[in-house]
């Protein structure tokens, strides 16, 4: 009763309505997405693993095997729903009595360009999960699914300027506060489809952490799209792409929290790289179809934190283990680093290697780091010089864990998510306090069509 109930209301949001309201509109189908998605898992774990698609829980007492790759039922769910959401916006939202351009039909291009990378995006992480695609492999994928709404935007927009402070304007010599980027632009923003997919792959290992992140970037976006809506009009440039921002965000909210309900501790479902792949796409594309893609990287603070943080492990500076997780204690539930053992056989290794000496011209960086509390380290002094056996491996799961010692899988995902949106409000409020001070304007779009 309580899911025809729920069901009852996300419909009656979709259409009890004289005149069609997006918002409205689009959390009825967050709604809907969120009902499909919580009876979809369930009723398809089984079959996931009869086909062998599960995985050891290694942080939990017994290690058990769930299911994995469950991240694919949310996402086609999404796509179901944003399809469904297309004659909404582009037959009752672009005609209406007062909300005339509010969806022109020349955004379609750029709707269904969207769609077709979030579909690329799918198929590539699914990709990922069934046959386990080598990191130097999968890195570029996301370019490859982003050329759609790339051609898109070259075609239906092009705009490739953006600001500059104040001070940069008079230091260089400028005549206005804009830079043409050309082609150059278009290569950031392949690099933002690389970097948001990646990075939110990156930071995982933890029960509801990668769902987790994506609800509260989601959330962080949907504040920023939020106060454009409040000082602009519907005649404004910058409603309209933020309004689309919104439709897209809302529903994706919706399946995600369906997914977080299984996946948050104790996980019932692991939502493999498809998941991470998914979500990261959809910042990407809101970002690049609302041309605010700078401004989504403040949110994803964090995870370029982690990436820096990682950067010696994933170029190979220093050995990087197969997994980083932290280790987990049965016998007190906590969770401990893990760490990379210098000189000894790599345990996460297939093929068993072993590990080489730290290199010696990096040992006092790490025992600087160690000073700094930005890294665990167990070490010898021998013969007048330290050696370092085993330092933590290098990402913020870990370093809070440095932090604050051992800790229960389920607050530490907390307090990860908690300064995901900590920070993420931080950067907010500096975007539309300080930006303004050096830019001289706060809504980028209107001012970069004045050089259209």
């Amino acid at each position: 009763m309580l899911s025809l109930a729920v069901s009852a209301v996300s419909l009656a949001l979709i259409f009890t309505n004289e005149s069609f309201q997006p918002i409205q509109a689009a959390i009825g189908f967050a709604i809907l997405g969120y009902q499909m998605t919580t009876s979809l898992i369930p009723a398809v774990s089984t079959a996931f693993l009869k086909r062998g698609l599960g995985g050891r829980d290694l942080s939990k007492p017994g290690k058990p095997l769930i299911p994995e790759t469950m991240g694919i039922i949310p996402a086609i769910t999404y796509m179901f729903v944003m399809i469904l959401f297309i004659p909404f916006m582009f037959i009752f939202g672009s005609d209406q009595n007062g909300l005339s351009g509010m969806f022109p039909h020349k955004m379609l291009s750029t709707y269904l360009g969207c769609l077709l990378s979030l579909m690329s995006m799918i198929l590539l992480g699914l990709m990922d999960d069934l046959f386990d695609i080598r990191w130097r492999h999968k890195f570029l994928l996301p370019a490859v699914a982003s050329i759609p709404l790339l051609i898109v935007y070259y075609v239906d927009f092009g705009v490739t300027a953006i600001l500059v402070p104040h001070f940069l304007q008079q230091w260089l010599h400028l005549e206005t506060n804009s830079v043409d980027l050309g082609y150059l632009y278009y290569f950031y923003m392949a690099s933002v489809a690389i970097f948001c997919p990646n990075s939110v792959n990156i930071l995982a290992g933890v029960n509801g952490l990668e769902v987790g992140q994506t609800v509260v970037i989601a959330g962080l976006l949907l504040l920023n799209d939020l106060f454009y809506l409040s000082i602009g009009t519907i005649q404004s440039p910058s409603y309209s792409i933020h309004l689309l921002s919104m439709c897209f965000l809302i529903p994706f909210v919706g399946v995600a929290l369906g997914l977080l309900k299984y996946n948050w501790f104790p996980a019932r479902v692991f939502v493999g790289d498809t998941w991470c792949y998914f979500g990261g796409m959809v910042f990407a594309v809101v970002g690049i179809s609302g041309h605010f893609a700078k401004t989504l990287m403040l949110f994803f603070l964090p995870q370029i934190v982690n990436f820096v943080y990682s950067a010696p492990q994933l170029f190979g500076l220093i050995p990087c283990p197969r997994h980083r997780l932290p280790k987990f204690n049965e016998e007190d539930g906590l969770l401990y680093n893990s760490y990379t053992e210098y000189g000894q056989v790599d345990a996460t290794s297939e093929k068993g290697r072993r590990n080489p000496p730290l290199n010696s011209r990096l040992v006092p960086v790490v025992l600087f780091l160690e000073r700094l509390k930005l890294i665990g380290v167990v070490k010898e002094y021998h013969d007048g010089e330290w050696v370092i056996h085993k330092t933590t491996n290098l990402t913020i799961i870990n370093l809070f864990i440095v932090w604050t010692g051992p800790i229960r899988e389920d607050k530490l995902c907390t307090l990860l998510l908690a300064t995901q949106f900590a920070t993420g409000f931080f950067m907010l409020v500096l975007r539309h306090t300080l930006a303004p001070m050096l830019f001289g304007f706060d809504n980028s779009w209107s001012m970069l069509n004045r050089y259209n």
